[in-house]
């Protein structure tokens, strides 16, 4: 469901293009189901999870949008490079105007220990591919555009548990104000930082419930409350360089 207060429509004559990384499950899948809502046709961007991504198209297009897959692994530069040579061949008739970076990473393990391929991995996906995406989105952004980072409220956290992680979403919040002052005024650079929303399997259900139990609001968020960030963003054009946090409080803790 969009909420109620930022839900619009854009007419079909007019709809515009979404590149959504991640987007065949969890909080990407969310960011495309309701940018699909919305009027936007959907390139969906997956890297294994095909068949997560094939079941996701099938739900976006019920819901009447036009949806393109991109496969590509985002650690790796020429991958995507390839990815928008593809993109250009088959959407190039589509006002493309936004890309939503929500692929991400989460190794474990504690800085005495974080193997170096882990520390790798989460700033080559978390942090270098937001930006290389962002290079070759603004070139075809020609009518203007946004881009919205998904950062995560860990980044202003010191989790020791998740070192790479933690470190590489800090530098996401920080590309997003570089890029934002970088590419005003044609094109808009915001972030959304999610707090507790989706479980993930590095944190077990009883861990999970004690982290819920410390939040003010004494919840997890759900998944509308975290995509209708995004439709703010989209809505209000006077907003660029900013996170918007939607944690349930959880950086009060």
């Amino acid at each position: 469901m969009l909420s109620k207060r930022f839900s619009f429509t854009i007419p079909p004559m007019t709809r515009p293009l979404a590149l959504v990384t991640g987007g065949a499950q969890r909080l990407g899948k969310a960011f495309a189901s309701t940018l699909a809502r919305m009027g936007y046709s959907i390139a969906l961007h997956y890297h294994k999870s095909e068949e997560a991504a094939r079941q996701t198209k099938a739900e976006l297009e019920a819901l009447g949008a036009q949806v393109h897959l991109l496969q590509a692994d985002l650690t790796q530069p020429n991958q995507i490079q390839s990815l928008f040579s593809i993109f250009d061949a088959d959407l190039r008739p589509l006002t493309f105007n936004l890309l939503v970076n929500s692929a991400s990473l989460m190794p474990v393990g504690n800085p005495r220990d974080l193997e170096l391929r882990d520390w790798d991995s989460a700033l080559d996906l978390n942090l270098r591919a937001p930006f290389l995406l962002a290079q070759q989105a603004t070139k075809r952004m020609t009518r203007g555009g946004l881009i919205v980072n998904i950062s995560d409220v860990g980044a202003q956290k010191a989790w020791s548990r998740y070192p790479s992680y933690a470190v590489s979403k800090a530098g996401l919040e920080s590309l997003t104000k570089l890029l934002a002052r970088s590419l005003a005024p044609t094109i808009r650079v915001n972030a959304i930082a999610p707090g507790l929303v989706l479980p993930s399997d590095v944190v077990t259900s009883e861990q999970w419930d004690k982290l819920v139990e410390k939040l003010p609001l004494k919840r997890a968020a759900t998944l509308d409350e975290i995509t209708s960030a995004l439709e703010f963003l989209i809505r209000n054009e006077y907003i660029t360089g900013q996170t918007i946090v939607v944690d349930g409080g959880y950086s009060l803790v």
